[in-house]
């Protein structure tokens, strides 16, 4: 990555399905005096659809859009060509919903970073997506700040929903968008199925995936707290001597994206875990920031290690 900062070229990423409106949203943000505040943007469009970009205004404000036909153009020769020819300032994607999001990721340009990710859905078609097509849906929620619900009407539930947007992430903010064009934010409440607060946290193995996911994107909530669960417990040649993982696999939306997550855990003993070594662990937990990963990490400091039997579920859901 680049030193100088101006050298930062910002990345605004719209993703969603064919139809679902990200071209009508990203014409009016282009129009909206707050975002369009003079930079040169270079507009790539990966995916066209019934409804067209209204041109008529983008030399005025100095937009340069370009369509990329096939996958195999998100290269980062091409892409940073694109760049160089019209000397943008910033990029906005409008991203093909059927693409991988990674596929952009591991092909952009090393100065080019997503500075925002909005997922459009259409909310009369999501819940198709969600069912035929869950893995590509979970692309999206992973990385995405905002999803927008356009074409909501009072005969859905939000609830609805909101689930399945929190079974990937907390964080993501939620907006519905009805047919007079108002948009309403997701205030649902998500409260943990365990208190955060209690003088030892004690995950049932049913909350697992949800702990991990909590703990993972604010690890500094549980700084210097003691938590109780169970886990593989799994050693790596490469760790010291007395750290070993601890954890379980988890599955996000199908049997493909099943991965163990994990916590390093550093324990006073000698402890060489066996193949399927199911163990509950008690401990206080201590943040540190990984360079690396440009992120706050948790590692468990042991102070209760059991043997145990394998949970009813060994794979771990958000559901």
């Amino acid at each position: 990555m680049p030193n100088n900062q101006q050298e930062f070229i910002p990345v605004y990423l719209f993703l969603g399905f064919l139809e679902a409106g990200k071209t009508t949203f990203m014409q009016d943000a282009l129009e909206d005096a707050h975002f369009t505040n003079g930079e040169r943007t270079l507009l790539l469009v990966c995916e066209e659809g019934i409804e067209e970009y209204d041109t008529s205004k983008f030399d005025e404000y100095d937009i340069h859009m370009h369509v990329i036909e096939d996958i195999s153009e998100l290269n980062e020769e091409n892409l940073s060509l694109l760049l160089r020819q019209t000397r943008a300032q910033r990029v906005m994607i409008e991203y093909n919903g059927m693409w991988q999001v990674q596929t952009l990721f591991e092909n952009m340009p090393d100065d080019w970073g997503v500075y925002q990710a909005v997922f459009i859905a259409d909310a009369t078609t999501f819940m198709q997506y969600n069912a035929n097509m869950r893995s590509l849906v979970v692309d999206k929620l992973n990385i995405c700040e905002l999803v927008y619900f356009t074409r909501f009407n009072d005969k859905m539930q939000p609830k609805d929903y909101h689930q399945i947007v929190r079974g990937v992430s907390r964080r993501t903010d939620i907006y519905y968008e009805y047919p007079d064009g108002n948009a309403v934010f997701d205030d649902i409440e998500d409260p943990l199925p365990f208190d955060v607060n209690a003088k030892n946290i004690v995950i049932e193995d049913r909350d697992f995936a949800l702990w991990y996911r909590d703990i993972m994107e604010d690890a500094r909530k549980y700084e210097n707290k003691t938590v109780t669960f169970k886990g593989r417990a799994v050693k790596n040649s490469s760790f010291p001597p007395n750290v070993f993982a601890v954890g379980r696999h988890i599955m996000t939306c199908c049997v493909d994206d099943i991965q163990y997550c994990w916590v390093a855990a550093q324990y006073g003993r000698n402890f060489k875990p066996h193949k399927d070594h199911w163990v509950t662990v008690t401990g206080a937990i201590e943040v540190r920031f990984n360079q690396m990963q440009g992120q706050f990490i948790p590692m468990l400091h042991v102070t209760k290690l059991t043997d145990a039997e394998p949970p009813e579920q060994e794979v771990a859901t958000f559901y």
